[in-house]
């Protein structure tokens, strides 16, 4: 059986001592490097955090970069192409009024050969009817 007396007294002190000298020298050192590792560990995941923040405003940045590039290059090439236009505007408005003007140049000109033609012929109408009713006639026309 189990005797209560004296003993037991040293005991119970015996293990406060014990735990006052494992916490003294094994316990806070552990629970003080842990704390820090702790500390470490949060002051990473803050970096991180920060990062990917820094990450997604840079990525942000550059697809609203990308973005506005694009908008100003369809503007820029809008803009080209409706100078293309008016210049191919221009120029069809030139050939058209150069084809103009060779055309009334050839009409005048064709005008011109054809009433000298039609007075040079003039004078010949007489013996031309009588060589055309000769050849419908078969005969002498007189």
């Amino acid at each position: 059986m189990i005797k209560i007396d004296g003993s037991l007294i040293i005991q119970m002190v015996n293990f406060i001592v014990l735990i006052w000298i494992l916490n003294f020298i094994l316990y806070r050192p552990i629970r003080g490097i842990i704390a820090r590792r702790r500390e470490k560990v949060n002051g990473l995941e803050e970096g991180i955090e920060r990062y990917e923040h820094d990450a997604a405003e840079k990525d942000n940045a550059l697809q609203a970069g990308i973005k506005e590039a694009r908008e100003k290059g369809q503007k820029e090439k809008e803009a080209l192409e409706e100078q293309a236009r008016e210049k191919e505007r221009q120029m069809l408005e030139q050939i058209n009024e150069k084809a103009r003007a060779d055309l009334a140049e050839i009409r005048e000109k064709v005008a011109d050969e054809a009433e000298s033609a039609r007075k040079a012929l003039e004078p010949r109408i007489d013996e031309f009817a009588d060589q055309i009713s000769e050849k419908i006639l078969g005969r002498a026309v007189q």
